[in-house]
């Protein structure tokens, strides 16, 4: 049953919140910003409202994964912080002497409350809206783009990990006290999940209660990370490293393994939509949705700046339909028009036929292809091949023996040639300077909010890792640009 907090925290000591949490404090400032009352109504199926034991308000629940998100911490020292820092407490709707839950509640409301929500475009669209409510927003282009998210296992196995984990606890212990060594379990050696999870529970034992050891940060925080590995993530790890995540490729010699998020963000940095998918899904065709989901937030979508990975034809004809301008570059090899050996021919605009390197003008042309098919279609000029088979330049140029001698150029389409002439305007050149932008904000992400490697397993855990994440720092952003 949902047992709603006061909005008022009744305590002799709530003036303590005025004294220690400052007005400009970020917390604070989030607070008097946003309503949170619709975590209510959005969850409000999740939970029966007439029986059962009370339920831990969903608003302070989703507040830690808010805080989770933004200092990028793990479950159990998200709470431990909650205990002794006010402004978590102010935040979270606690009074100054109450005791904090249990973290194991943070996992229960992941996975038994949040799992059927789409809470990734909710908060997006709460957050755009929120923005043009205070007059922040007033651009109508986007600019897209993906950032890649290893998985959290990255291709190691659960053992691996495990082992991982482990080790940088012994190494917190040396660094504390060498003479630890000789009193630790001893390591596994064998090849089974089962004994390293064994080994893990044993030596997370032995830490906590016979080794007398002070719990300082440095040992607290990889000790967590261990435990909440083996307590919360057993289940999954003996399924699979991370069924979900797959290899995408960052250039032509450089791999990840884990997600990608497609994001589109204004140009006042506010992100307007976001699709998470598996790491080796193409940039571009993810483009149409993200258009779409940013007018749903409420967006005005007049403009929208890429890379060249936007530039495919169905993109194209979308916009134009649609009349927005693609700020995105045409692939080199459509510029160009495919040809091959392109320093060797030259096109005779008078003549409007391609002459070879020797000087000789094609004598005919003919257009091969299906017309609007989806492909380009190709023209290919003929030469006189009796001129060829005794040209001094034949040489690598014509085959012994061939009985015709071509040159074939692909034809741009209609969209590809309004295209180019569009991104030779100057209007084209100032509009994809923006496009530095976004890339400022995909580091923000990962190296502010732990958004470079994957808190779970699965694309589900990915959706709300980035749900969260794209809430507190488009949150930060209203907060600053509402100074």
């Amino acid at each position: 049953m949902i047992q709603k907090q006061q909005t008022l925290v009744l305590s002799p000591y709530t003036e303590l919140y005025n004294l220690i949490v400052p007005k400009d404090n970020m917390l604070r400032q989030i607070n008097e910003l946003v309503d949170f009352s619709f975590i209510y109504e959005e969850l409000q199926v999740n939970y029966c409202l007439d029986n059962g034991r009370n339920a831990i308000d969903p608003i302070r629940m989703f507040k830690y994964l808010m805080l989770k998100a933004i200092f990028d911490l793990s479950d159990v020292d998200i709470v431990e912080r909650s205990r002794y820092d006010m402004s978590f407490k102010y935040f979270l709707g606690m009074a100054p002497e109450d005791p904090v839950m249990d973290s194991s509640s943070l996992t229960k409301f992941r996975k038994l409350r949040l799992k059927d929500m789409n809470l990734l475009d909710l908060l997006i669209e709460k957050t755009v809206q929120l923005a043009i409510e205070k007059g922040i927003l007033k651009s109508k282009a986007i600019i897209v783009d993906a950032t890649h998210t290893k998985a959290r296992y990255n291709q190691k196995s659960p053992q691996e990990i495990l082992q991982d984990r482990a080790r940088k606890v012994r190494k917190a212990l040396y660094m504390i006290d060498d003479n630890v060594r000789g009193k630790l379990p001893a390591k596994n050696t064998n090849a089974d999940l089962k004994d390293e999870l064994s080994y893990c529970q044993k030596l997370i034992h032995t830490v906590e209660n016979e080794l007398g050891i002070p719990f300082v940060p440095k040992l607290q925080e990889p000790l967590n990370l261990l435990k909440e590995t083996v307590q919360d993530d057993v289940e999954q790890m003996r399924i699979s490293e991370d069924p979900d995540a797959r290899i995408g490729h960052k250039s032509a010699d450089s791999s990840f393994f884990g997600y990608k998020t497609h994001l589109a963000m204004t140009e006042e940095r506010i992100i307007t939509a976001a699709i998470v998918t598996t790491g080796e899904k193409n940039d571009g065709k993810q483009l149409q949705t993200l258009i779409e989901k940013s007018k749903a937030a409420g967006m005005e979508v007049r403009t929208v700046i890429g890379d060249m990975a936007y530039s495919e034809k169905e993109n194209l004809i979308y916009s134009k339909t649609n009349h927005i301008d693609l700020v995105s570059k045409l692939n080199p090899v459509v510029t160009q028009g495919n040809r091959k050996k392109e320093d060797e021919f030259e096109f005779n605009k008078d003549a409007g036929m391609y002459v070879c390197k020797a000087g000789h003008l094609a004598t005919r042309k003919a257009r091969q292809g299906k017309k609007g098919v989806g492909k380009n279609q190709v023209t290919t000029y003929y030469f006189d091949v009796s001129k060829c088979k005794r040209c001094p330049l034949r040489e690598g140029c014509y085959k012994e023996g061939s009985k015709t001698k071509s040159y074939s150029v692909s034809i741009k389409s209609d969209e590809h040639s309004e295209q180019m002439a569009f991104q030779e305007s100057e209007g084209f050149k100032a509009q994809a300077k923006e496009r530095y932008k976004i890339e400022a904000k995909n580091s923000e992400l990962k190296h502010r909010h732990g958004y470079d490697v994957a808190t779970s397993s699965g694309l589900l855990g990915m959706e709300l890792q980035g749900a969260m994440a794209i809430f507190a720092v488009n949150l930060k952003r209203i907060l600053k640009l509402n100074d």
